[in-house]
């Protein structure tokens, strides 16, 4: 996800907002911050947003807390906290 991030922005000067969300890597959005140039096809091959290890969908914020956008995986039980395999994995923690 983090190198279709870039990419977007590599072509599009910013990447897409909380409320475009990941789903701005595979339909072009037609609010917020339009893309001028938007990669015909999207950026991600598969066409569709990836879950997490667990079959939960990511979080996504832009602009992030901690850096230009968060992804955070709330882990196997879907719920933010937890610990072992519930807790939580976020992007900033993954650098």
């Amino acid at each position: 996800l983090e190198t279709a991030l870039k990419l977007y922005k590599m072509d599009n000067g910013s990447y897409p907002d909380t409320e475009q969300g990941l789903d701005a890597l595979i339909t072009k959005p037609a609010t917020g911050r339009v893309p001028a140039k938007y990669k015909e096809g999207g950026y991600l091959e598969q066409r569709r947003i990836p879950a997490d290890p667990w079959g939960n969908p990511y979080l996504y914020v832009s602009p992030g807390i901690h850096g230009d956008f968060d992804i955070i995986s709330f882990g196997a039980d879907g719920k933010e906290g937890g610990t072992g395999k519930d807790a939580d994995i976020t992007s900033w923690d993954m650098q």
